[in-house]
């Protein structure tokens, strides 16, 4: 089995999952219970760092469309950042950068939640 893991680490009040691997059906819940712990400790500003992260499948993408709309209810946002050209096309064809804000660097994704709106 491809491996994947993540780590989260906070910056402020803002959550970062970084993605490492393979993100497929068989890893898929490892993020999934990354957001249900996130949402569950109330952490609803997320960032998700791609830059290690080699491969995503539909289920991969899946996850994101399962959370996505409870955090926004809760006043949060999943934001992206890092992807590989490879990863982003994947996204791009399915739409994805309408739906959510994707950004070069961690950094950058994470700035956009303190700014003021």
């Amino acid at each position: 089995m491809a491996e994947f893991n993540t780590s989260i680490k906070n910056q402020g009040a803002v959550s970062i999952i970084n993605l490492k691997g393979y993100l497929d059906a068989h890893t898929a819940p490892i993020l999934e219970n990354n957001f249900v712990d996130l949402i569950e400790k109330s952490c609803y500003q997320i960032v998700v760092d791609f830059k290690d992260l080699a491969y995503i499948s539909s289920a991969g993408l899946g996850v994101f469309m399962a959370y996505i709309e409870k955090i926004r209810d809760s006043k949060g946002d999943i934001k992206l950042s890092g992807m590989s050209d490879k990863v982003y096309n994947i996204f791009d064809l399915l739409g994805f950068p309408l739906l959510y804000e994707i950004f070069k660097s961690e950094d950058e994704a994470v700035k956009k939640f303190t700014e003021i709106k």
